[in-house]
C-alpha cells in the first residue's frame, strides 16, 4: 500500500490517525487534487472526493456544495494566501488537517519550476491552532511527528528528530 517513492511513514501515521477517528465508509471531501494518499484512503474503505484544482483562496464552491461528513486537508493550507476564508466556508462538522511545521534550519519551501508548489505560510503549531479557533473550529486531537528522508546531509540529519508534521482533528464549534 505504501510502495515506491511516497512518504511511507507520513502516510501510515496519517491513516492510523484517521482510522481512530472516522469509521470506514465515511464521506470525505479531500482538499486538493486526487493524489496517492487519496487513493490509499479509498483502498481503506473511505468514500473520497477531491477538489478539482480550483484556487481555494478564491473559489469555495467545493466546500459549500459538499455533503461530506468530514473535510481533509493534507499539506494544503500552507499553500493558500488566506486559509481562514476556506476554513470558515466548510460545511462539514469535522476536519482533519496536516501541515508541515516551520523549521528553524530551513527556509520556506519554494519550487523553482512550479508556480503553485510554494509555501506561503509555514506555521508553528500555535499559529495553526489559532487559525482553526478563529475560523470556528475546536481542536479535539493533535499530534506532531517526524518524517525522515533517506539523504545524507545536515538537514536530513536534523529531520531524524525534528517534528516536521502537525496533524489535527477538529470539530465545528456549535
Amino acid at each position: 500500500m505504501y510502495e515506491g517513492k511516497y512518504p511511507k511513514k507520513r502516510y501510515k501515521i496519517t491513516l492510523e490517525f484517521l482510522k481512530e477517528l472516522l469509521p470506514e465508509n465515511s464521506k470525505i471531501l479531500d482538499l486538493g487534487v486526487e493524489n496517492p494518499f487519496s487513493e490509499i484512503l479509498k483502498q481503506s474503505g473511505y468514500q473520497v472526493k477531491n477538489t478539482s484544482g480550483e484556487d481555494l483562496d478564491e473559489d469555495f464552491s467545493s466546500v459549500q456544495q459538499s455533503n461530506a461528513e468530514v473535510v481533509t486537508a493534507f499539506e494544503i493550507f500552507e499553500h493558500l494566501i488566506a486559509p481562514y476564508n476556506i476554513l470558515k466556508e466548510i460545511k462539514a462538522k469535522k476536519l482533519v488537517a496536516s501541515i508541515p511545521l516551520q523549521l528553524w534550519f530551513a527556509p520556506a519551501y519554494q519550487s523553482k519550476t512550479d508556480k503553485w508548489d510554494r509555501h506561503y505560510h509555514e506555521f508553528e503549531s500555535w499559529q495553526f491552532d489559532w487559525l482553526l479557533e478563529k475560523s470556528g473550529w475546536e481542536i479535539k486531537r493533535k499530534m506532531k511527528f517526524t518524517n525522515p528522508v533517506k539523504k545524507i546531509g545536515f538537514r536530513p540529519f536534523l529531520r531524524l528528530f525534528t517534528k516536521r508534521y502537525y496533524l489535527v482533528y477538529a470539530e465545528r464549534k456549535i
